[in-house]
C-alpha cells in the first residue's frame, strides 16, 4: 500500500485539503488575521468540522491579551481535564517559561467539591482562584467551570486574561459559552453545542505556534 507516512507531510497536506475545501464550500470567506486564521484552521484540523469557520468567535481582542500573556512567559494555563492539557505542546509552554496544571483529579480538589455538593471543575476554578500569576483558563468539557469563572470575575474574587470556552455537549454547554460570549471577559468562545478537549487544546497549540520561539 502507497500512503504517506511523514507526520509532518500528513499535516502540511491535512492543511492545504483543509484550504481547498474552504474555497469550494465558501469562496468568499476571508480570515481576519494570521492568527484567528491558524486557530480556526486548527480546530478544524483536529476535528473534521468545517462549522467551526462560523462558531469559533474572538471577543475583546483576546488574541493581543493572550499573545501578551505568552510573551511575559510569568504565567499559568488552568484546563478543566487532563486531556485538554495532555493536547497542548509543552515543550513550547516549557520554553516560554509558561506553568500549566489541571486540578480535576487532585485528591484536595475531590474532596472539596464532594463537601462543597459542586462539580470538581467548579472546586479547581476556586482553588486557581487563590494562586498568585497571570491565569488564562483553558475549558474543554465542564460548562460549570465557564459558569464559576463568571461569576468569580462579577464579584471581583478573580482576575484572568482570557479564557478559551469549548465545552461540548447538550446541558449547559451552549448556554454557559453563551454566557461568556457576552462577557466582558477577552474570550475564544465555540459557540454552540459543539466543542471539546482537543478543540481547546488545538486552539492554544494554534497561538503558541505563531510566536517565535527558538
Amino acid at each position: 500500500m502507497n500512503y504517506m507516512k511523514d507526520p509532518k507531510g500528513i499535516e502540511t497536506e491535512s492543511f492545504v485539503i483543509i484550504q481547498d475545501t474552504i474555497d469550494e464550500i465558501n469562496p468568499e470567506y476571508r480570515f481576519k488575521n494570521k492568527t484567528e486564521e491558524m486557530i480556526i484552521k486548527r480546530a478544524i484540523h483536529t476535528s473534521a468540522d468545517f462549522d467551526y469557520l462560523e462558531n469559533l468567535q474572538f471577543t475583546h481582542d483576546v488574541i493581543e491579551a493572550m499573545n501578551a500573556f505568552f510573551k511575559n512567559g510569568k504565567g499559568t494555563i488552568y484546563t478543566d481535564t487532563t486531556m485538554a492539557l495532555s493536547g497542548i505542546n509543552k515543550r513550547v509552554l516549557d520554553k516560554l517559561n509558561i506553568s500549566y496544571k489541571c486540578f480535576i483529579s487532585d485528591p484536595e480538589i475531590v474532596k472539596i467539591a464532594k463537601e462543597k455538593q459542586i462539580t470538581r471543575s467548579m472546586a479547581a476554578i476556586e482553588h486557581a482562584s487563590t494562586l498568585e500569576g497571570d491565569k488564562v483558563f483553558v475549558i474543554g468539557n465542564a460548562p460549570t467551570a465557564i459558569y464559576k469563572i463568571l461569576e468569580m470575575v462579577q464579584a471581583k474574587e478573580l482576575d484572568i486574561k482570557a479564557v478559551v470556552g469549548a465545552p461540548v455537549g447538550f446541558v449547559g454547554a451552549e448556554e454557559s459559552k453563551e454566557a461568556l460570549f457576552e462577557s466582558d471577559i477577552p474570550a475564544i468562545v465555540a459557540r454552540g453545542r459543539k466543542g471539546g478537549s482537543n478543540v481547546a487544546a488545538a486552539i492554544i497549540n494554534a497561538i503558541i505556534y505563531q510566536l517565535d520561539v527558538e
